[in-house]
């Protein structure tokens, strides 16, 4: 690669881990599945998707409030994960902000 910078990522498209993140950053003081799903830029099916990966895990739970509401609350959990995704994606130079 003599001296060629390392591009690692490719195109404008989100990893995994970006979504993760900003689905996370969405949650900390808690939001229903639509605000999570316009905050963090993502379609229905990505939203079905990611939350049940992040419910599975136990980064964010799920709470009820009201009738048909439900709330979506990171946990101690997910806090650290965010930390460490913020923290690795840092250290890459990977962050826009």
């Amino acid at each position: 690669m003599g001296g060629e910078e390392v591009k690692m990522k490719m195109n404008n498209r989100r990893s995994n881990i970006e979504i993760i993140a900003d689905m996370l950053r969405v949650g900390e003081d808690g939001a229903g599945k639509t605000k999570i799903m316009y905050s963090a830029n993502m379609s229905y099916s990505q939203i079905q998707k990611y939350l049940g990966f992040l419910l599975e895990r136990g980064f964010i739970d799920k709470i009820k409030i009201g009738n048909p509401s439900v709330t979506y609350l990171v946990t101690d959990l997910g806090l650290k994960l965010l930390k460490s995704i913020e923290s690795v994606t840092a250290m890459l130079g990977w962050l826009d902000n």
